[in-house]
């Protein structure tokens, strides 16, 4: 079963494999590796890493490994070799669980004591690494992707329909729930502890909700950390590599500050960035970016490579709903794994990446949406019911373009009366209650309950009771449900599908304390989001591309679906496996489908997702696990 499991994780780590097995109580352990070569790469740094009783198998990096090396060493440990593997193992030797919260990185490992016979595993703080595991009778089964899991039980696994319903929501799986019925994701911040006898331990050993109360205690007190240099830090932190280290460089903000970051440390270091097919962009009236990106690699002297993306999405879009594991409807994966796989041709293995600003400093639409539709609720009924008769009546496309502005105001108007909660929920979902509802398996109707029940039972789990506080509400619950669930998952699945390791230095823990300490007025000022961010990389990039319109890592979907896969969509209407095993509603799907084509309301991001959905199920329901040929 080990090499089953590792075998479908070759992809993330072509540089070597290895396995281990000892006995436990009445049965045995069974560790396997596959490793993708980046600190130490000589043998000392091979996995699985066993020492003085100790076995470990470990996905991840440790940006403070130097620290808690020279701390050990002074102690009296003798290191073998110079990888981060070898110090999260003596770390485990000398403080147990309690050196959990002491690591700075991502991670997602599991540790065999053979004295004892107990197996941990244990999650990084934020989720950006992941770890799925399977619990069978007494045992457990546990690895980075779903599909090894799916792969090692001969393809035995039952979807979770309750999992799909939120995918449909969300168009990801939250990180509480998972694809598979019998399979679970273990929590970040968490560890579990599975002993000889059967006994099952649990713990937690960092929260963001304890993280957001401290945060905003620090700022009632007038604490206001030094953003600039707190990014800085992590920026050169997440650099530490014994392997070539390139950025991602959309040209907006977050990509530009760390990527000028970068180079200040690493002159000359190279940069990847995306354009599309010009007839595309101008139908999704996308802003030019490249130019942006250009920019900033000329002003700091970074090499940068440009991928025009015009991919055949027809063998794309089967081959990602694979490599992704669960239904995950955001065509940005296809984006981050043609940049990685363009990237690794190029000699590179690792790429830092922008993913996590939005999140934590209120950059996307939806937190000024939110924040303005408290305004929008103080004007006169009458006023308001005129506008949206209007609004309701305009087109969001033309044969020849879309009208993005018309999508906006369309978008608004579906959550700006609503209270809070809801509105933060509708402003970034795909459905309100009664269309998800029309949409699926009339059976089905209760877990649409529990699944909207959860989001605000999570979003409303949180000490940040004071009116002020709103936008760092809508913060904490990007940062426990979005981050885990879509960004960090895709980001994570489709790098290493092009065998390329994408570090996330803003999802760091101490840019996570710095950001929740900043009230929320600080981060969206006016209309400006990000405000706080701004200010910091003011210090270092040109005003343009600090304050230039925000852009999307996205596709030009609307393009796609009206062109490359409108043959896709009618076959999968019409006769797809969701339609015909009733998990959704032909006439429901079929409506969409006509309204979109005929521009009334832009359902290009729904209808990408139930391809997704689609394929995904596809595989999940052939009776051998996911196939990448599903």
């Amino acid at each position: 079963m080990t090499d089953r499991l590792t075998d479908t994780l070759t992809h993330r780590g072509p540089d070597g494999a290895g396995r281990y097995s000892h006995p436990a109580g009445d049965g045995e352990v069974h560790l396997g590796h596959r490793r993708l070569a980046i600190i130490d790469l000589s043998e000392t740094g091979a996995q699985p890493m066993v020492s003085g009783g100790l076995a470990l198998t470990y996905n991840g990096e440790l940006y403070n490994a130097p620290e808690l090396r020279a701390e050990l060493a002074a102690a009296g440990v003798r290191f073998r070799g110079t990888s981060d593997t070898e110090v999260l193992l003596e770390s485990w030797r000398r403080w147990g669980t309690d050196c959990l919260a002491r690591l700075r990185g991502m991670f997602a490992f599991g540790i065999f004591d053979e004295r004892t016979g107990e197996l941990v595993l244990a999650r990084d703080q934020l989720g950006i690494k992941p770890l799925f595991l399977l619990r069978r009778g007494a045992g457990v089964v546990f690895a980075s992707e779903l599909k090894a899991l799916a792969a090692a039980t001969g393809g035995s696994l039952q979807v979770d329909h309750a999992a799909l319903v939120a995918s449909l929501l969300y168009y990801w799986v939250p990180d509480s729930r998972c694809a598979f019925r019998e399979a679970e994701k273990l929590p970040p911040g968490s560890w579990l502890r599975f002993r000889p006898g059967g006994r099952v331990d649990r713990g937690r050993f960092w929260h963001l909700k304890d993280v957001a109360a401290e945060g905003r205690e620090r700022a009632r007190a007038g604490e206001q950390p030094d953003l600039a240099a707190v990014v800085e830090e992590s920026t050169r932190r997440h650099l530490l590599s014994d392997v070539p280290v390139a950025t991602f460089l959309s040209g907006g903000l977050d990509s530009s500050y760390l990527t000028a970051l970068a180079a200040r440390d690493r002159p000359g270091i190279s940069a990847y960035t995306i354009g599309f097919r010009a007839e595309d962009a101008k139908f999704e009236a996308m802003p030019d970016d490249l130019r942006y990106a250009r920019q900033v690699a000329e002003r700091f002297g970074v090499d940068l490579h440009e991928i025009e993306i015009a991919p055949n999405v027809l063998d794309l879009l089967p081959q990602m709903t694979y490599h992704l594991d669960e239904p995950i409807g955001d065509p940005a994966a296809i984006n981050t794994f043609l940049i990685c796989e363009a990237a690794r041709e190029a000699g590179v293995k690792v790429m830092l990446s922008g993913m996590g600003a939005d999140e934590l400093f209120a950059g996307y639409r939806k937190h000024l949406a939110n924040l303005l539709a408290l305004r929008y609720q103080r004007v006169p009924r009458p006023l308001r019911r005129g506008l949206s008769g209007v609004v309701d009546r305009l087109p969001v496309a033309s044969a020849r373009r879309g009208y993005r502005s018309v999508r906006f105001a369309k978008r608004f108007l579906s959550f700006a009366e609503l209270p809070e909660e809801t509105a933060f929920r509708r402003s970034y979902t795909m459905y309100d209650q009664e269309e998800l509802l029309a949409l699926i398996d009339p059976d089905l109707a209760g877990t649409v309950d529990d699944v909207l029940t959860e989001h605000a039972d999570i979003y409303e789990d949180n000490d940040l009771d004071d009116p002020a506080d709103f936008v760092n509400r809508m913060c904490l619950g990007d940062a426990r449900m979005f981050l885990p669930g879509l960004n960090l998952a895709y980001t994570d699945r489709s790098s290493m599908a092009a065998s390329t390791e994408v570090r996330v230095p803003y999802v760091d823990v101490e840019v996570v304390k710095a950001a929740f300490a900043v009230p929320g007025d600080r981060k969206i000022v006016g209309r400006q989001g990000k405000a706080v961010l701004k200010e910091a990389a003011s210090s270092i990039l040109p005003r343009e591309i600090v304050y230039r319109p925000k852009g999307l890592f996205s596709a030009p979907l609307r393009a796609w679906m009206s062109r490359d896969l409108a043959p896709l969509v009618r076959e999968v209407v019409h006769d797809g496996v969701l339609v015909n095993s009733g998990f959704l509603r032909r006439d429901a799907l079929a409506r969409m489908v006509a309204e979109d084509a005929a521009g009334q309301r832009d359902f290009s991001k729904h209808l990408w997702h139930v391809l997704t959905l689609e394929y995904w199920y596809r595989g999940a329901t052939s009776g051998s696990g996911q196939s990448q040929a599903a």
